[in-house]
């Protein structure tokens, strides 16, 4: 069976959550601690959202030096495929994996809501089970959400298709080019701020882009990736 690390730092909030994701999806969630720089054997990686140490310096910023992120730093260069969700997100930019930074909210406030999402590359190895232009609706809670860049790296990753996600309807923190989550340039590494573990069960999650409450748009990601690793 396929095994999915999931990555808990102090203030991590989310890991259960993704953990749950990972079984949903058929694969075995295994708990990588971020004290310890070993990574179990593990296919795959989540980094899971939260305040990690409390968003101190920045968000991530303490995090980026756990032992665990230096394998992972490493595993990533190689090929594994590694997902960072929200405050996961925010430590792939700081431990450069991803480019740009996450800053706070433009409005200044914490925002909590349900949103909408254009999947505009479904290549990576986290949205191959989408199609490009498909709209997705899942969970959004964030404080330092925002999404910056300078104009050349912004232009770089529109050049190269490495705007994975977009908010539509509404841009809710500010991000520019209104860019939800993006890649690197092999697409193995993806960071985005809205939540999928939290839209993965069908009763539970927030109300289809395209249809009833199904609750399930989220799923994709960790069927993808296994679908990724089987080739």
């Amino acid at each position: 069976m396929t095994r999915v690390g999931v990555v808990t730092f102090p203030g991590t909030l989310d890991d259960r959550d993704a953990a749950r994701a990972v079984r949903l999806a058929g694969a075995e969630p295994v708990a990588l601690w971020h004290g310890e720089a070993d990574l179990k054997n593990v296919d795959a990686v989540v980094l899971p959202g939260g305040f990690s140490y409390g968003d101190y310096l920045r968000a991530g910023a303490i995090s980026r030096f756990a032992p665990v992120m230096g394998e992972i730093v490493e595993a990533a260069g190689k090929g594994l495929p590694v997902l960072g969700i929200c405050n996961g997100f925010q430590v792939l930019t700081e431990a450069h994996l991803l480019p740009g930074s996450m800053i706070k909210n433009d409005h200044l406030h914490f925002v909590c809501r349900e949103q909408v999402l254009s999947v505009e590359n479904a290549d990576t190895a986290w949205t191959r089970d989408y199609s490009a232009g498909q709209h997705i609706t899942v969970p959004l809670k964030n404080q330092d959400g925002q999404y910056v860049a300078d104009e050349a790296t912004l232009d770089e990753l529109e050049g190269e298709g490495r705007v994975v996600f977009r908010y539509v309807g509404w841009n809710p923190n500010g991000s520019r080019r209104d860019i939800a989550g993006i890649s690197n340039a092999a697409g193995n590494v993806v960071g985005l701020m809205p939540h999928p573990e939290h839209a993965v069960e069908a009763g539970f999650g927030p109300d289809g882009a395209n249809g009833p409450r199904t609750g399930t748009d989220g799923l994709g990601f960790f069927t993808s990736v296994l679908h990724s690793l089987v080739g």
